[in-house]
């Protein structure tokens, strides 16, 4: 087994290092190397004149779980958002700078925002699984997209519940309603319906949140085996979660800006998870992972 990193807590005393969170050491490939899915330069959101988050700069490569951490109003969720138009919902919110997918610019005038968002699926913080029955969850938006065959959508619905490890669980009550399934298996068949439309990216907004230790550890699992079909980025303000699941992580906080006088998030580090929580290049980093703030 590969050795865990650790956290360093004081690099410059030279002291031992904090055994609070560990990393494994996966080989996650590079962002040289791997396929680019997004490509973020200068990227800006906006709620009417205030800018809610500024100049975030990123590549996120194929089949990789990238975490987006970080303080309460530092920006993760609003940035998580813009990957997918969620912003085009709120009246007076707007995106600047550039967001491209497979090269494509997502905000471009001949780009639609249904198609982005079918190819670009979200999975929120609560489960929200429609008041239907469980079959019928998972068959909403094959319907809306022109599927109509019975044998197709039995097909679509066995494999999504397989794939969100929810199958066995659910294959002989998929008449009864979804709204009587615990919480994790809520939060399972809110990602089996969203990998039915056969997305290429899957975007979740701390997911595990309202779940218990063991809920969680079932969709951490569920996001490593999904990661070698789809590229994952996670929202989390848990760090073990981080450390334990994503291949790069993006540490965003929040500053003044000094050209309205409000606090707006800034991405400070982005990195491999390994470096990123062993020895991140940025102090307020440290200071975040180790406790110190935030």
């Amino acid at each position: 087994m590969a050795t865990p990193a650790t956290v360093q807590t004081h690099r410059a005393a030279g002291t031992p290092l904090d055994s609070r969170i560990h990393v494994e050491r996966r080989s996650a490939p590079s962002l040289e190397t791997s396929e680019i899915v997004f490509d973020v330069e200068n990227a800006e959101v906006f709620y009417g004149a205030f800018r809610a988050v500024r100049g975030v700069s990123m590549k996120i490569g194929k089949h990789q779980i990238t975490a987006f951490i970080g303080p309460s109003g530092c920006g993760k969720t609003t940035m998580l958002r813009a990957f997918n138009r969620m912003h085009d919902t709120t009246p007076g919110a707007r995106v600047a700078g550039k967001i491209a997918y497979h090269g494509v610019d997502l905000y471009g005038p001949e780009v639609s925002a249904t198609e982005v968002r079918r190819r670009i699926g979200m999975v929120f913080q609560k489960p929200n699984p429609f008041p239907k029955s469980i079959y019928d969850n998972i068959a909403f938006g094959p319907r809306v997209n022109g599927v109509r065959s019975k044998a197709e959508l039995d097909a679509i619905v066995e494999k999504s519940l397989r794939a969100a490890a929810l199958w066995d669980e659910v294959k002989d009550r998929l008449r009864n309603s979804a709204l009587g399934l615990s919480g994790g298996q809520q939060q399972r068949l809110c990602i089996a319906r969203t990998i039915a439309v056969e997305p290429d990216v899957v975007l979740m907004d701390e997911p595990c949140s309202a779940l218990d230790p063991i809920a969680t550890a079932r969709i951490e699992e569920l996001m490593r085996e999904l990661k070698t079909r789809y590229t994952i980025v996670i929202v989390t303000h848990n760090m073990q979660q981080a450390a334990r699941t994503s291949d790069r992580t993006a540490f965003f906080t929040a500053e003044l800006d000094s050209t309205t006088d409000q606090r707006t998030g800034v991405l400070v580090e982005y990195d491999s998870t390994a470096k990123m929580f062993s020895n991140p290049s940025d102090e307020r980093t440290e200071n975040y992972i180790t406790g110190r703030f935030g």
